[in-house]
Order: C-alpha cells, then structure tokens, then sequence
C-alpha cells in the first residue's frame, strides 16, 4: 500500500479529489423588484397624463361654453336692436367673425304680439338666440341658448 494517500507511487493512480460544486451568488434577484418598480411607475405616469388631459379638456370646454353664451347674449342684443327699430324677423342666422367669437353661428328668433297700452297700441318681443360651434356630436360642440322679452312701450 502507498503510505502517501494523495500521491501516487510507481504504477498506481492517484484518486481524483471529488470537490463540492462552487456556489454562485444569486443573480437576477433584483430583477423582479426592478420590474416592478418599472411597471408601478410607468402606470403613475399614465394616470397622471390622462388626469392632466381630462382636466385640460375640461377648461377648454368651460371656455368654449363662455364663449356660446356670450354669443347667444350678442344675438339678444342685436335681436332687441333691431326689433325695437321696427325689424322682427321670424329667423336670421348670424355668422360671428371677430375676435374670441369666430367660428360661433347664431339663429336669432323674433315673435311680436300687439297689446293696448292706455290709448296707444304697444309691442312684446320674444327673442331667442342659439349659438353654436362646432359639429353636433363631436368633443367640440357647444351650444347655448338665451332667450328674452322686450316691449317698446313705457
């Protein structure tokens, strides 16, 4: 027998040292918290871009919606002027044009009733005015309607 155990004498083998297998460190354990992290990010991003919008659409219809009634009191006030100066028409459509009023359509309706006023005969005017902007059924469309009674008795 060789008294050497581990070295090999004259015609025998040395035995093959059996190692245990090296232990790697874990890899891709933060992997999944990345991910994740990633995921709920990118999720806050997409709630706080669809909040901002909603919101932006929000104040734009506000604005376009000042800006119907504001038309509808305009075609009130060119409605009362000119039946009040002896012209009530049954309909008249106005197409606005200047400044934050562009683009608006305003149909203007008069009804004139007669009524005794002591010895004289006076007038009641009903007026209505629509405005509009943009085509019915779209995300921009508003419309307003305004309507008044005016006489031109004392």
């Amino acid at each position: 027998m060789n008294a050497n155990p581990g070295k090999a004498g004259p015609g025998i083998a040395a035995p093959a040292a059996v190692a245990a297998p090296a232990r790697r460190p874990d890899r891709g354990f933060a992997l999944v918290p990345a991910l994740f992290l990633l995921v709920v990010l990118a999720a806050l991003g997409l709630v706080a871009i669809r909040v901002g919008t909603g919101q932006q659409h929000a104040v734009t219809m506000g604005l376009m919606q000042a800006r119907a009634l504001a038309a509808a009191r305009a075609g009130i006030e060119w409605g009362a002027y000119s039946a009040l100066h002896g012209s009530c028409a049954a309909s008249t459509t106005l197409n606005l044009t200047e400044a934050a009023l562009a683009g608006y359509t305003d149909v203007v309706t008069c009804t004139a009733t007669a009524f005794a006023n002591g010895a004289a005969t006076s007038h009641s005017y009903v007026i209505a005015a629509t405005a509009t902007s943009g085509i019915y059924g779209q995300p921009d469309y508003v419309r307003r309607v305004v309507s008044s009674t005016f006489t031109d008795g004392n």
